[in-house]
């Protein structure tokens, strides 16, 4: 399945059981929840775990998103735009905006 074939059927999984009309600060919570295991994998070098962890990451974002009233790739779409053009470097193995480069005195 294509990540828009999976998308859809995460929706439908969603809505059969609710979730589309759960309190999106408790989905918030779980997405944190997500994120904590999916740190743990990546310290413990635990591969099974990483997978699992982005897969049940973007499933409660795909959740969350339904809840607000969000198109998750409408967001994803959004955020491109953002960073499409944006420029910087690598700093000690992390990408640094230019903007933040400036700010810091590291041009």
């Amino acid at each position: 399945m294509n990540i828009n074939e999976l998308t859809t059927q995460i929706e439908n999984w969603a809505v059969a059981r609710g979730l589309h009309e759960a309190e999106p600060h408790k989905q918030m919570l779980k997405l944190m929840e997500e994120v904590g295991e999916l740190a743990q994998g990546m310290a413990k070098n635990n591969q099974e775990q990483i997978i699992d962890s982005i897969g049940d990451v973007f499933v409660v974002l795909e959740i969350l998103s339904i809840q607000l009233n969000l198109d998750i790739g409408e967001c994803i779409e959004h955020s491109y735009q953002e960073i499409s053009e944006r420029k910087g470097k690598m700093v000690n193995g992390v990408f640094v905006k230019e903007e933040d480069l400036k700010e810091a005195g590291m041009e």
